[in-house]
């Protein structure tokens, strides 16, 4: 009995297959629906909404918590957010339970040659307006992944302070 795909890749381990699909979308949900019961019971609590900083260390120390049990799976996550007092911020959770905050980062199978792309580009300038941040995250995906992408491949999305819906 096969688990894998044609191309053999195990849809058991990740969540984003190298063919694009996406497996295992139970366990992002999982997180998402933690992060919302946290922040809703910070919420009721403290009475305003909580800090994105304070939420991503809420869901680390969780998650260090699961990386104890072995029937518990570790899940890591990207946690992007607008503070009304410190502006936009992105946390990098991991399943261990460390978490960092970053102008700009990666996650996945390319995480390092991403991160270092990023880096480099936000050295250089940070102060991007809407579209040059949309290019340069294409840019490191088609840089990275070598893959030349057509318009009709590439979905983004964006969330500002001023239309907050995805």
């Amino acid at each position: 009995m096969s688990r894998g795909s044609s191309a053999g890749f195990d849809r058991h381990i990740t969540i984003f297959s190298p063919e694009g699909r996406l497996y295992q979308v139970a366990d992002s949900r999982s997180q998402v629906q933690r992060a919302r019961y946290e922040a809703a019971n910070w919420k009721y609590k403290y009475g305003y909404e909580i800090p994105v900083d304070m939420l991503c260390k809420r869901i680390a120390d969780i998650s260090q918590v699961y990386t104890q049990n072995a029937e518990m799976r570790p899940l890591g996550m990207i946690l992007i957010g607008i503070d009304e007092e410190q502006g936009p911020q992105v946390y990098k959770c991991d399943p261990a339970g460390y978490y960092c905050g970053f102008k700009a980062t990666a996650a996945g199978v390319k995480q390092t040659e991403s991160t270092s792309f990023l880096e480099k580009k936000v050295k250089k300038k940070f102060d991007w307006t809407f579209e040059q941040t949309v290019e340069t995250a294409i840019t490191c995906l088609s840089t990275v992944l070598s893959i030349d992408f057509k318009p009709s491949e590439i979905e983004v999305g964006v969330v500002t302070v001023e239309n907050p819906k995805f």
